[in-house]
Parts: C-alpha cells; sequence; structure tokens
C-alpha cells in the first residue's frame, strides 16, 4: 500500500510533464475546431496571445517534475492544486456539456486528490492553529 502514493504521484506527474511539454513542442494533436464567439474560443483567445497560457504549461511541468519526485512531491502538489482546480473549472463552466467528466480530467482530479488525502496531515499545518 506503500507504494501507491508513488505510482499516483508518478502518474500525475507524468500527465502535467506530457501537458506542459506538448503545448510547446505541438507531438500530440490540439483539441478539435471551436466554434467562432463561443465562450470556449473567447477564453482561450484571451489566455494564448498573452503568454498567460504558457506561464501556465511552465508551471505545469516544474509542478509535474517536483509531484513526481517523492522529497518534492507536496511543493509539486502546491503548485498543481490551483491549476486542477482550474482545468475542473474551465470544463464545467467555459466548454460546458459533458466535458467535465472526460478521462483525462477524471483521472487528474482523482489522483491529485488522492495525493492530497495522503499527505493531509502536513497540509493541515498549512490552516494554522
Amino acid at each position: 500500500m506503500k507504494k501507491l502514493p508513488s505510482i499516483a504521484a508518478l502518474l500525475l506527474g507524468l500527465a502535467f510533464i506530457t501537458f506542459g511539454l506538448n503545448y510547446f513542442l505541438k507531438f500530440m494533436p490540439a483539441g478539435g475546431p471551436t466554434e467562432a464567439g463561443s465562450a470556449k474560443a473567447l477564453f482561450f483567445g484571451a489566455i494564448v496571445p498573452t503568454g498567460f497560457l504558457a506561464f501556465i504549461k511552465v508551471l505545469e511541468i516544474t509542478g509535474g517534475i517536483l509531484v513526481a519526485l517523492p522529497k518534492t512531491r507536496n511543493i509539486g502538489l502546491l503548485i498543481l492544486g490551483p491549476i486542477v482546480l482550474n482545468i475542473i473549472a474551465i470544463n464545467i463552466f467555459i466548454i460546458g456539456g459533458g466535458a467535465v467528466f472526460q478521462p483525462p480530467v477524471i483521472v487528474i482530479s482523482v489522483l491529485s486528490a488522492y495525493l492530497l488525502f495522503t499527505a493531509k496531515n502536513k497540509f493541515l499545518g498549512l490552516l494554522g492553529d
């Protein structure tokens, strides 16, 4: 049972490293066409040209590396936590429909929640007394 968090961390780290690097190296095809004027097109039309998405992708790569390494796993979770919440929020509010139930979103959410749960005693100290 002690190996399960390490496996989950490696999978989560690999996912974020892969998707983060894909933004820069383009080794996997991007999502399908977006209807002009849709919320998704407007949202990504605003964050891509400004460089904000590139900044997020650098954080994904950094967080993925840190999560994969046992000694820095919790720092990686602190970096990836807000990103995971934003992935869920974008899928619910911007993309809509059944997008939140897509396998990558579910896997990333479950792995993150599991790792946070396994290290809950370390994170509770952040909340104070």
